[in-house]
């Protein structure tokens, strides 16, 4: 089996070194990885004539490139370029520091990959932590996703534009309840914008290169500098069924997600009306 490996938050990232060392038992690898810190980048890719750099970094083991863009550029290179003549099997994403429940799934770019790998028709799986520090505790990944990811491949269905998201609290392996199918739930940010200050990178233990940045804009006259920092906030919608609560309650959380975002109750509820003539 061949698989493209990527991720949203840089090739340098330790999550994407296990992700590969979990995953080098079941095929031959490639890597494609941003350069730098992608998170929140959803399906966005590199596009307008931009100058986007690529570097092929090793080999062996694997083939390991950066390229300086979103991950769903990474994919699109790994489909267009790089593998265009012996496409991937499959396309993993991860693992990511930080969880992947939720709304978050709307802008994550771990789950962007995946939907550029499912336009495709390649299968996807976006697998996360729910650790954003540097160096999480992947022990329980380690253990446990490679039974997960055998029974994803036996069982998976063959409808166009599925990918999975895979969610893992951030516990030893015997602290994890089980594992269980769940819906996207519903959460938001409040109080997103805040004023930018270099303080909050000290109190989360990280660099601004840590996260993408690799300098600072100088402010023109008039301007002012905010950063999107936010609190998560719960819904009243959520209930047990949904991957957010499921995460909370120390299980690992399975969601299928589909690229085509047609609402077909309503498109069902809406279909007499405009089946009337109107015009």
């Amino acid at each position: 089996m061949r698989i493209l490996v990527t991720n949203d938050d840089g090739y340098e990232y330790s999550g994407i070194h296990t992700l590969v060392e979990i995953l080098r038992p079941f095929g031959e690898l490639t890597v494609i990885a941003p350069k730098y810190h992608q998170s929140g980048m959803s399906t966005a890719v590199s596009i307008g004539f931009k100058k986007v750099a690529i570097k092929h970094l090793c080999k062996e083991p694997q083939d390991w490139y950066y390229v300086d863009g979103t991950p769903a550029s990474c994919v699109k290179y790994g489909l267009d370029v790089i593998m265009r003549d012996n496409l991937p099997d499959l396309v993993v994403s991860g693992i990511n520091h930080g969880s992947n429940v939720a709304s978050a799934s709307l802008y994550s770019g771990t789950l962007g990959a995946c939907k550029e790998a499912a336009h495709a028709g390649i299968p996807a799986i976006g697998v996360s932590i729910d650790d954003i520090s540097m160096n999480p505790d992947f022990s329980c990944v380690k253990a446990l996703f490679p039974p997960l990811l055998e029974k994803i491949l036996k069982y998976r269905g063959e409808r166009f534009g599925v990918y999975y998201n895979v969610n893992f609290p951030n516990l030893p392996v015997d602290s994890i309840k089980g594992v269980k199918m769940g819906r996207q739930g519903v959460q938001h940010w409040v109080k997103e914008f805040q004023p930018f200050s270099m303080d909050i990178f000290d109190r989360i233990g990280i660099t601004p290169k840590d996260v993408g940045i690799v300098a600072f804009p100088e402010l023109e006259e008039g301007e002012s500098a905010v950063m999107m920092v936010g609190i998560l906030s719960n819904d009243d919608r959520n209930d047990e069924s949904c991957d957010n609560l499921i995460l909370e309650d120390n299980t690992i959380s399975v969601t299928v997600h589909n690229i085509d975002s047609t609402d077909y109750v309503e498109m069902k509820r809406l279909e007499s009306i405009f089946d009337e003539q109107f015009l």
